[in-house]
């Protein structure tokens, strides 16, 4: 491994916060909470912060602020624009219509590509519930240093489960992956979308881990993945030769999205090229996806509970420094 290379992926690491959904199955308990129409992470769903606001704090602890990308769609500009306002505008990636996750994470990756093409860049759709911050991002920093390692790999995390969930998605780990840098790596031996209660339930006992779709990759591997599971939309972006920022650029670009249909990176490209994938297990944390209101509801349990446990353990310590 060339370590030039290896040292230039650790100063060009990247995130991307996917912030561009609409956010419709959640709207009715968005709507009681914020009073109008805004996606679930322009709202405080858990607490007195935006789910933006709580995904951007986690993912400071990792990357450096001006290495921080959001992707967002320009009709919720009313609703992101007072959270990124201190945001450098081109570290703001704003799509003219959500069109799902695919033209969302190839558009960040060509706009990332073209400022840095050494790039390693982490995803993270922000409308988890994790109740370890730092514990997630440790393993979110092994997964980078995989990379690292072995340039051409694309790793997903996967959480450990505590329930056998029907309405996640699932992933079969295959065979150990051996990099120097860590251990824990697995290859993907099938995916597993929503599974019924029964099959769920043997996911869970054969150590099949939830599809966190939080993934770190190369630039370059991200872009070649996506070329060979989707050569469609990969081509209608490279269609785009104009300067990015003129007006020329803008028209092209809201031309391609009107013509796009919605579509789903899991669907369209992990499930497809999963043999190209790599699998790391995070643990020692409790996991959410904010996807319904009843996943909210015991969420906001958690962090009740997280946030009397912590109360009571300052007490315990102010009681300790008095003795």
């Amino acid at each position: 491994m060339n370590p030039t290379w290896q040292a230039s992926q650790k100063r060009n690491r990247w995130a991307v916060i996917l912030a561009g959904g609409d956010g419709v199955r959640l709207r009715p308990l968005t709507r009681r909470i914020s009073g109008d129409d805004r996606p679930k992470q322009f709202c405080p769903v858990l607490g007195e912060e935006t789910l933006l606001d709580q995904t951007r704090e986690r993912v400071t602890l990792g990357f450096s602020p001006q290495r921080i990308a959001v992707v967002v769609t320009k009709s919720h500009e009313s609703y992101y624009s007072p959270l990124l306002c201190s945001y450098p505008t081109d570290s703001v990636v704003v799509q003219p219509e959500n069109r799902g996750t695919s033209p969302a994470i190839l558009y960040s990756l060509l706009r990332i590509f073209a400022a840095d093409p050494n790039s390693v860049v982490a995803f993270f759709p922000c409308d988890h519930y994790v109740s370890d911050d730092r514990v997630f991002m440790r393993h979110v920093s092994e997964a980078l240093d995989a990379v690292c390692a072995g340039p051409d790999m694309v790793v997903l995390l996967g959480i450990t489960p505590d329930a056998p969930e029907v309405e996640y998605g699932w992933i079969e780990p295959g065979y150990p992956i051996h990099i120097r840098s860590t251990g824990t790596l697995r290859s993907v031996r099938r995916f597993w979308e929503k599974p019924a209660f029964t099959l769920a339930e043997a996911l869970l006992g054969r150590g099949c881990l939830w599809n966190s779709f939080v993934m770190a990759g190369s630039t370059s591997s991200f872009v070649r993945l996506i070329r060979q599971a989707a050569p469609e939309l990969y081509f209608a972006f490279k269609e785009i030769r104009n300067v990015p920022g003129t007006p020329q650029y803008k028209a092209s670009l809201e031309n391609l999205y009107r013509q796009l249909p919605s579509l789903n990176f899991s669907e369209q490209v992990l499930v497809p090229r999963g043999g190209d994938l790599a699998l790391l297990p995070v643990n020692g944390i409790m996991w959410s996806d904010l996807g319904t209101p009843q996943r909210v509801i015991h969420s906001q349990t958690r962090c009740r509970t997280q946030s009397q446990s912590r109360s009571s353990d300052r007490q315990l310590f102010d009681l300790e420094r008095e003795l």
